[in-house]
């Protein structure tokens, strides 16, 4: 959500993440870091905590939050098949008008006129998210080689619902505070 709003607010960051993410690449580790660093710096994030979400996604992204001294209570990794995650992103659409998120299959809107509005990220392609994947492949074993004493791997492929419990019962133990 960081590049996205980067993207949205038209930054020199921003333009530069958006011309990897509409090839379907992953955003370099030189345009990324200064924007995490930036965001984890804001009081929301002292005061309430954080989660970031498919970062790092290189072991130099890693290092280098290391050496900014953020470092994470836990790192949960989602293990879900690539094929299910490819028919995840595909089948996602956004309402522009309210900004929800559908899936065309496993949550399509019921309203004729909103269905006939909503937009498919430009990244949000098979063949775009196949180059993901296989760069996340190139690196993952890296990333969580950094973060062996904080990780926990959770089951991504079931209900949603249960997969929500499991991420937020291991969040809660490995912190030692509710979360919400």
């Amino acid at each position: 959500d960081m590049l996205r709003a980067a993207v949205a607010a038209g930054t020199e960051v921003g333009k530069q993440a958006k011309d990897y993410m509409d090839s379907g690449k992953l955003v370099p580790d030189d345009v990324i870091i200064g924007v995490v660093k930036d965001r984890l710096e804001e009081d929301d994030c002292k005061s309430q905590g954080w989660l970031l979400d498919g970062f790092p996604r290189t072991q130099a992204q890693a290092k280098a939050l290391e050496e900014a001294g953020v470092t994470a209570d836990c790192f949960l990794f989602l293990d879900v098949p690539d094929e299910v995650l490819v028919e995840r992103v595909v089948g996602r659409r956004t309402d522009p008008v309210t900004g929800k998120i559908y899936h065309m299959t496993f949550s399509p809107p019921e309203d004729e006129e909103v269905k006939q509005r909503l937009e498919q990220r430009s990244d949000d392609t098979e063949e775009k998210v196949k180059v993901r994947l296989e760069q996340f492949h190139k690196n993952v074993e890296a990333v969580k080689d950094s973060y062996t004493d904080i990780m926990v791997t959770i089951n991504g492929n079931k209900a949603p619902s249960d997969v929500s419990d499991t991420i937020i019962d291991t969040i809660e133990e490995m912190t030692g505070a509710k979360a919400e």
